[in-house]
């Protein structure tokens, strides 16, 4: 089999597998399920990828099992939300603003997430079918940014978790921990995984490709799926709270916590 068949495999399945979780949510009122299926498909089709393509063994080997831990981790973490919470922020505003065409922009929208997560294993795919047999400083460079990455992402989410736990906390915003250094830790470190593989990849054949990937990944946080409505949501149940933690803490790249101007202001 060539190995650039496989992604096209892999986007039939998807499409019929989306268009089953669409069906789910039109029972479940949660939309959420796209978020966990999309993160599940990345690491089946990473391994997949690796143990199919004809690329250094040792490497397809790595990259199955930084692929492989990374989707579980954050799979299992996604499927405890959806099992144990109300939809997310985005979706009911979605929701909101739809009205009646929802369920046909959620079924289109369930469609492009199988494309987006294709075109997001397509690094994986490359580095497994790599022949230059070798490790380099590079590699090295990229397991550590690994370890990082994930350790931060899951910190994050644990954080997040307790905090969420305390009755007292519930309303307010959490600035616990990496929290007070950035508004959107998981989506940081989350952003920051996705460096991994162009690391993995720098002298490669097709390695300079895979920089697209984070830069996308980037792009979507900042700018589409990500920042904005998990802020518009927030601004909404949590008001001034949220807003006087949007005066002070970075957004995205994690920075000490700044004074609050408003509060500044006011002081007599």
């Amino acid at each position: 089999m060539m190995p650039w068949i496989l992604p096209l495999f892999g986007l039939l399945l998807l499409s019929v597998l989306m268009a089953g979780a669409w069906a789910r949510q039109r029972r479940t009122g949660n939309a959420g399920i796209v978020d966990l299926i999309w993160t599940a498909s990345l690491g089946v089709l990473g391994v997949s990828y690796a143990a199919l393509a004809g690329g250094w063994s040792p490497r397809r080997a790595l990259v199955a099992v930084l692929v492989g831990a990374w989707s579980i981790r954050l799979t299992w973490h996604l499927f405890q939300r959806v099992r144990s919470e109300s939809e997310d922020g985005r979706y009911a505003i979605l929701r909101e603003r739809m009205g009646q065409g929802i369920q046909r922009f959620l079924f289109w929208f369930f469609q492009a997430q199988a494309v987006l997560s294709v075109l997001f294993s397509l690094p994986f795919l490359v580095l497994a079918m790599a022949e230059p047999a070798g490790w380099r400083v590079w590699d090295g460079l990229a397991v550590g940014l690994y370890v990082i990455s994930i350790g931060g992402e899951s910190l994050a989410d644990r954080q997040l978790a307790r905090w969420r736990a305390e009755p007292a906390n519930r309303g307010r915003t959490c600035r616990a921990g990496l929290w007070g250094w950035s508004r959107h830790p998981n989506y940081f470190f989350e952003w920051l995984h996705w460096i991994v593989y162009p690391l993995l990849g720098v002298g490669l054949p097709g390695g300079t490709l895979l920089w697209l990937a984070p830069a996308c990944m980037l792009f979507l946080i900042l700018k589409v799926t990500g920042i904005p409505p998990t802020e518009e949501q927030s601004v909404r149940s949590r008001g001034e709270d949220y807003r006087a933690y949007q005066r002070t803490t970075n957004a995205f790249f994690p920075g000490p916590p700044k004074a609050d101007p408003v509060q500044v202001a006011e002081t007599p």
